[in-house]
């Protein structure tokens, strides 16, 4: 028999226990953050139409959608790119939702780009998501539970930036971009970072906008001092252009709001050249970059407005963001007290003898009614090499239950992080187990 290769397709991962560790650990905090906030949990099919998906993202988007077939299949469908657009057709499909919708939704999502580190072909997203009001306040939430989410990590260093769209079309008018080209424009200025300012000048010329308009806008976005372009420098140049005022109203509107909700000034900040890639976005737009490692944005979204109204008659004003959960993995796996941890299983019950099995049995039992996670150890190896198979899986805390121990109405308990050992009465012995995990987890 030819013995296949075991082998992933590219940008594919298998995420072993230990990492589904962290990965449960981060993503507890995440959810119940959420739920916190007032967001209700959500779940739709990893296949959608394709008719659903296509027309949404944009055309460079939509060349990573996977598009997906079964043999005789009369639909045309594809694996969901993102969890927004999915969204906006549940809010289309079911019209009795309350609204203001608060939903939350944590899924894997599927997009063919390249692989690289911190981005992969098939990635969780977590998003969280306002339909139904045009309210700043909404926009403002989305932010600080953003705040609250990366500070309940462990981020210190971190800033969501911000920006509107409606003051980007603005700045597009203002240099003469016909409306066509906005999406191009949007494209070229996302390419700052990677290009730089002579880079995204040559995007944009390559777009098809002529010199004069290149040197308007660059140097409304990048001024020739360095000093960045505040709202009010914006509004006396801009605020003749109906849609450029409107989009630095609901900015001052929003910025407005945060400091009541609790977000610290150093976590924040307006970025005229911050632009988001998808081309759904129509208003306030939000991208959160840390300072070390860089490694891009953690957290990107920002308001849809119009996104609903490409499934129905009936259209609502729409808010939300991604959570970029892959990107903060790799970050907290390079973080000791987050890595720390590679097991579930807390308390590893040994098996002193043969004739002890069933012993060592009622004491996991008693153990797991307790609400302690318990694993036995199945052979009656010697309890050195039970031992080491506690400490090479990294649980915690080991349990002995030999005749002595039995005679006596006691447990001997092994700390494997202390490495001490405690005779402890039977009766006692889930209470003191907990308390011990309890401290470790405290330190």
């Amino acid at each position: 028999m030819e013995i296949i290769q075991p082998r992933l397709p590219k940008g594919m991962r298998d995420i072993l226990p230990q990492q589904m560790v962290l990965r449960q650990h981060a993503l507890r905090i995440v959810e119940e953050t959420f739920a916190e906030f007032g967001f209700e949990p959500l779940v739709t099919p990893a296949v959608e139409l394709s008719e659903i998906l296509l027309g949404k993202y944009g055309g460079d988007s939509e060349k990573l959608i996977f598009f997906v077939q079964h043999p005789g299949g009369k639909e045309d469908l594809a694996l969901r790119y993102d969890l927004s657009v999915p969204l906006s057709r549940v809010v289309a499909q079911y019209p009795e939702l309350p609204k203001p919708f608060r939903r939350y939704q944590i899924a894997p999502v599927w997009r063919a780009e390249r692989p690289q580190k911190g981005r992969y072909r098939e990635f969780y997203q977590c998003d969280a998501d306002i339909v139904g009001t045009a309210s700043m306040l909404a926009d403002a939430e989305i932010i600080a539970l953003v705040y609250t989410i990366l500070r309940r990590l462990g981020f210190q260093q971190f800033a969501t930036l911000i920006n509107n769209r409606k003051l980007l079309t603005g700045i597009g008018q203002y240099s003469g971009v016909p409306d066509a080209r906005l999406p191009g424009l949007y494209r070229a200025i996302d390419k700052y970072e990677r290009l730089g300012l002579k880079g995204v000048r040559k995007e944009l010329r390559q777009e098809g906008l002529d010199a004069t308009a290149v040197d308007r806008l660059c140097d409304l976005i990048w001024p020739a001092d360095g000093r960045p372009a505040s709202l009010e420098s914006l509004r006396a140049e801009l605020g003749h252009l109906p849609l450029a005022r409107e989009g630095i109203d609901e900015l001052q509107e929003l910025l407005g709001y945060l400091p009541s909700l609790g977000v610290e000034a150093s976590c924040y900040r307006f970025d005229l050249a911050m632009v988001r890639g998808l081309d759904y976005y129509t208003g306030p737009i939000y991208e959160t970059v840390v300072e070390e490692p860089r490694i891009g944005s953690i957290t990107g979204g920002g308001r849809f407005d119009g996104l609903v109204g490409r499934f129905s008659k009936q259209s609502y004003p729409a808010t939300g963001t991604t959570i970029g959960i892959e990107r903060i993995l790799d970050i907290l796996a390079e973080r000791p007290t987050f890595s720390a941890r590679e097991t579930l299983v807390e308390v590893l019950v040994t098996v002193f003898s043969p004739d002890l099995v069933t012993d060592s049995l009622k004491l996991m039992s008693e153990l797991r009614e307790s609400g302690l996670r318990c694993e036995l150890y199945y052979e009656t190896d010697p309890l050195g090499t039970q031992i080491r198979y506690a400490l090479k899986k990294g649980i915690p805390m080991l349990v002995i239950l030999g005749p002595d121990e039995l005679s006596a109405g006691q447990v001997a308990v092994r700390d494997l992080q202390a490495k001490s050992q405690t005779n402890v009465d039977r009766a006692a012995v889930a209470e003191y187990l907990s308390a011990r995990l309890d401290q470790a987890t405290d330190t």
